[in-house]
């Protein structure tokens, strides 16, 4: 037969019983060891007819819990902002002349009470250093966001464009595909806020050349004096503020939503926009938002290529109807994206090479003595 496992109350059942019934209160209280106030309270409780387990010891009043309409506004907040952490919410509120709103710890509690709060999630949320350009302009970051599909069974493949140094959203452009819509999306942005000084994107076809070709959207950021760059191959952390706004995007705007067609897709991702640029508060800016840091660009667009002055003293050769140009004894092939065009050679200062300029870059570089490409990257002279 096994031992009979007593629980407390059950011991304490037993000492009430016994307690009634005995002469000798005390040799009963150093029998259970405990003292006789304790044995007295279990024996007072057990006439007033309450329970023999142990009470609560929350606070009858509690003067700094949260009052319950601004428990309720912040979780109003997470509904409307599913991404939003403790911090943004709390500055929102703030923002919008709330007062006596709690410390984020507080927040995250309340997110935790109400289950607003997934814990793979938050484990993801692991900070991470970027680099980040020092004035607006300097540079902006492109790329498409995943496709996905609408109501209608079509595909929306969003093309975004944003500042380095202030996360302004600068443009959200919903397309049915991605072909040949870069540079009138680029253009329209170029009418409204300037031209920045550099572009950073990835080495998708619509930016990026293949293999020792040049893309038309390279050319046309040169043409109006904007540095194409690209980040390393495979490597996305290069373009980490724009896969943070992706992710942004994703779990505030897309995971949540079905879209009837492209354009209410379209309609929607202007509003987050809005809300992403002039409501949602920034760390990486002091808790401000974008809409508060970004200035436009002070260089002015103009849809017309200006013919371009080569400095003289070096070669100037047009390059031909496929693409290629003859330099010395080589024949060497550009890219039919500049056919008609004129490129300069120029000696490399540092070594035994050539440089093939266009207009104010640097495409490529040749091996003097044998005419083989050392490499095709863009740069400035």
């Amino acid at each position: 037969m096994p031992w009979e496992c007593k629980t407390v109350e059950k011991q304490r059942l037993e000492f009430v019983t016994k307690a009634l019934e005995t002469n000798n209160f005390s040799a009963l209280c150093r029998e259970y060891e405990i003292t006789r106030k304790t044995g007295r309270k279990w024996v007072d409780r057990f006439k007033q007819g309450l329970p023999l387990t142990d009470m609560s010891r929350r606070p009858l009043c509690s003067p700094n819990k949260t009052p319950d309409d601004i428990e309720e506004l912040i979780v109003s907040v997470r509904f409307d902002n599913p991404g939003w952490g403790d911090d943004k919410i709390k500055i929102f509120l703030e923002n919008q002349g709330y007062k006596n709103i709690p410390c984020p710890r507080t927040i995250t509690n309340i997110l935790h009470k109400h289950q607003l709060i997934s814990e793979e999630e938050s484990l993801k949320r692991k900070p991470f250093k970027r680099f980040q350009k020092e004035h607006c302009n300097d540079m902006w970051q492109t790329d498409f966001k995943g496709e996905f599909l609408t109501a209608d069974n079509r595909y929306c493949y969003p093309l975004t464009i944003l500042d380095d140094s202030s996360r302004y959203s600068i443009k959200i452009a919903c397309f049915p595909n991605t072909k040949n819509v870069v540079i009138n999306a680029f253009k329209q942005a170029f009418y409204e806020f300037g031209t920045p000084s550099s572009v950073l994107s990835d080495n998708g076809s619509q930016f990026a050349g293949f293999k020792h070709g040049f893309t038309m959207f390279e050319k046309f950021l040169m043409n109006n004096d904007i540095l194409p760059i690209h980040c390393r191959i495979k490597h996305p952390q290069t373009q980490g503020k724009i896969e943070r706004f992706h992710g942004s995007m994703k779990r505030e705007l897309l995971n949540h939503n079905l879209f009837k067609n492209l354009d209410y897709a379209d309609k929607a991702l202007q509003e987050w926009r809005t809300k992403y640029n002039c409501l949602r508060p920034h760390e990486a800016l002091g808790n401000k938002c974008p809409a508060d840091v970004y200035t436009h660009s002070e260089r002015i667009f103009a849809d017309k290529v200006e013919p371009f002055e080569y400095e003289p003293g070096f070669k100037v050769i047009k390059v031909n109807s496929w693409g290629y140009v003859r330099f010395q004894n080589f024949q060497l092939y550009l890219s039919e994206t500049f056919i008609n065009d004129y490129v300069q050679f120029r000696p490399n200062p540092n070594n035994d090479s050539f440089l093939v300029c266009y207009r104010n870059f640097v495409i490529a570089e040749y091996d003097s003595s044998s005419g083989k490409r050392i490499h095709r990257k863009i740069s400035r002279l």
